[in-house]
């Protein structure tokens, strides 16, 4: 290690005070904040609300203090498949039913790994993916759709938003806490050779108890309910004693949750390749999670075609970069915090990736896209913050924004070209737990 000498530490204040720009940016920075004093207010001539292809989709959701934006997405793109087919576009599903099972079978996938991985030391990579894994609230869209299909899905009345579903930090940190020490006791059972009867009797009573956890913060989820809501033309409908799966079954049999991909864009891996995340293989017997890696132009291409057939689109992104939430604008040129330092701190998106600079941090919904004979201008957003931000809860993206820091969109299969529908079909790559892939 070098020692910065006292000298060198003259040099650098000689030169901050050789340029008097620097003593007016630091003026406005510390007056006002470093983003403030760097915002660009010129990027509201191109986000300017208004766009060539718009769905007609309502209100929108607010997932408040929670990480539950992945499932938030995803039941934003069914209520919205549900609305236009029965003409009632504010009707909104249980964020808090699903939750409630992913918490369980992420319990049972943990429980699992740690029996599966009880040979290897406890500061194994592997097994410290795990570990730190433990609890957590955030999650993909095949993740959501594992739930949906094997425990279906309900109205938001038929299992209201609660304290703890809209504040979830007091059971995720209760969840990861228990879930470590009983890993600890299900690899002393591993090591000492318990018999396989006795580990499951095990697990099965640790499960029991993150079932009485779960209900204790989030209610029982309901086992029936009673479908009733008066749609866009004030017709009143009532269907008695349907079971969440009944629901899916009945009102998204053609809904081909099957024919979805993720697209990934990912330059720090292999383009045109399959890849598989066991970390987040969230139900046992349910899909892999996987993600088909290609370049960001394929992206766009499938996600305008997918909004202008009429769906909205699920997209992964680092919403935290470049994002104001007054405004609702997401712009690459929004907050010029460079030209204030004086510094070039731009990266490649590979290299962002590779160094933890760049990271997928959350979900939302394209619903709009603004063309000029084909060329992109900008996206409209559906987030899940509620209505006090952007424009009435909805935002505005630019083109180049998409292009840095959009990861993944999901999409039907239908808007890919034959090369990526067999590679999707295919075998994919197993990626480490650590492996970074947006």
């Amino acid at each position: 290690m070098t020692v910065i000498s006292d000298q060198e530490i003259a040099d650098f204040s000689a030169d901050f005070n050789t340029n008097s720009k620097n003593q007016v940016a630091s003026r406005a920075a510390r007056r006002s904040g470093l983003l403030e004093a760097s915002f660009n207010d010129r990027v509201s001539e191109r986000l300017n609300h208004v766009f060539s292809t718009e769905l007609d989709v309502g209100g929108v959701t607010d997932q408040k203090h929670s990480g539950r934006c992945w499932e938030f997405a995803t039941l934003n793109v069914l209520r919205h498949y549900f609305g236009k087919q029965n003409k009632v576009k504010d009707f909104t599903f249980s964020q808090a039913y699903n939750f409630f099972w992913d918490k369980i079978e992420r319990a049972n996938a943990f429980y699992d790994a740690m029996i599966r991985l009880a040979d290897k030391p406890l500061n194994d990579r592997e097994v410290q993916s795990w570990l730190a894994f433990a609890g957590e609230d955030g999650g993909l869209w095949s993740m959501a759709i594992n739930l949906v299909k094997k425990y279906g899905v309900v109205p938001s009345y038929a299992m209201p938003e609660s304290f703890n579903s809209n504040n979830t930090t007091g059971l995720i940190d209760s969840l990861a806490r228990k879930e470590r020490k009983d890993a600890i006791a299900l690899r002393k059972l591993v090591s000492e050779g318990s018999s396989q009867d006795e580990i499951e009797k095990a697990k099965k009573h640790f499960l029991n108890e993150v079932y009485r956890m779960v209900s204790v913060a989030l209610g029982e989820p309901p086992k029936k309910f009673d479908l009733e809501y008066r749609d866009d033309d004030k017709k009143y409908h009532l269907e008695r004693d349907l079971t969440p799966r009944e629901f899916v079954q009945k009102y998204f049999k053609d809904f081909k949750f099957d024919d979805y991909v993720v697209l990934s864009n990912c330059p720090n891996h292999e383009f045109n390749k399959l890849y598989h995340m066991p970390l987040y293989d969230n139900v046992d017997g349910g899909d892999q999670i996987k993600f088909l890696n290609v370049p960001i132009e394929y992206l766009a291409q499938a996600a305008v075609a997918q909004l202008k057939s009429g769906d909205a689109v699920i997209f992964g992104n680092d919403v935290l970069k470049q994002m104001e939430r007054k405004t609702g604008y997401l712009d690459t040129e929004l907050y010029q915090t460079d030209k204030l330092f004086g510094v070039d701190t731009k990266m490649s998106k590979a290299d962002r990736l590779a160094t933890g600079e760049g990271f997928a941090t959350h979900d939302m919904t394209l619903v709009g896209v603004d063309e000029d004979h084909g060329h992109i201008r900008k996206w409209k957003v559906e987030n899940s913050w509620g209505d006090k931000f952007g424009h009435k809860g909805f935002y505005e993206m630019s083109q180049p924004w998409f292009e840095d820091y959009v990861y993944d969109v999901v999409v039907r299969k239908e808007f890919l070209t034959k090369e990526q529908v067999e590679l999707a079909e295919g075998l994919a790559v197993d990626l480490k737990p650590w492996d970074n892939i947006g």
